[in-house]
């Protein structure tokens, strides 16, 4: 899965603890929407879904 630059900055915006666990979410939620690439509306949408604002 690819991510843009400014969606890979909000990821390293969150906990480096739950980090992996974010990133398996949002890249299979994206997966899922039949994307390839990952921007920052996306993230932010992605995040949204499961309660971070």
């Amino acid at each position: 899965m690819n991510w843009k630059l400014e969606a890979e900055a909000k990821l390293k915006e969150i906990p480096f603890f739950v980090r992996p666990a974010a990133r398996k979410r949002i890249e299979a939620m994206a997966s899922e929407a039949g994307l390839d690439l990952i921007d920052e509306t996306f993230f932010e949408s992605a995040k949204a879904k499961f309660g971070q604002k």
